[in-house]
């Protein structure tokens, strides 16, 4: 089957679950992805059951917290 991986066409093997596709795409911090199939966000513990069809879109998404830019800023008010 061919499915779009961050928006790349790839063929995978039918049966393919989320699980399988984040450990094959070498995902970085997987315990930290969030998963989207066409663009429906999908639940960690959902990862292992959810089997991929063909045409599928999946993106791999971090959300990632921000520090301060004291240093910027301090800069620009001094």
């Amino acid at each position: 089957m061919i499915i779009t991986v961050a928006g790349e066409k790839k063929e995978f093997q039918d049966g393919l679950t989320v699980e399988e596709l984040i450990w094959l795409e070498k995902v970085e911090n997987p315990q930290y992805v969030t998963v989207s199939v066409n663009e429906n966000f999908i639940d960690q513990g959902d990862f292992a059951g959810l089997i991929l069809q063909d045409g599928d879109e999946v993106e791999f998404l971090y959300f990632m917290g921000g520090g301060s830019r004291k240093e910027e800023i301090r800069g620009i008010y001094e």
